[in-house]
């Protein structure tokens, strides 16, 4: 699941509060731009993460609809 990972999760918090370029999106992370861009790939793979590029810059942003699924396989474990 994409958001079993705890890094995963904190790109999500991250782009709950908006669209966000991949190096700034990365800079809290104490792991290489690289790994960064392998989680974002994981997001984008399950839907959760949208990915624009303009010129040389990719910005991300959350797809918080494609959330719910997860919600609601949560939920039944509450």
């Amino acid at each position: 699941m994409a958001l079993a990972d705890a890094s995963r999760r904190r790109l999500v918090q991250r782009l709950a509060q908006g669209e966000c370029r991949v190096g700034d999106l990365a800079a809290p992370f104490d792991i290489s731009l690289a790994a960064v861009s392998k989680h974002i790939k994981v997001l984008e793979g399950a839907g959760l993460v949208r990915r624009r590029v303009a010129g040389r810059e990719h910005y991300c942003a959350l797809v918080p609809e494609h959330l719910g699924g997860a919600l609601d396989w949560i939920t039944i474990y509450r």
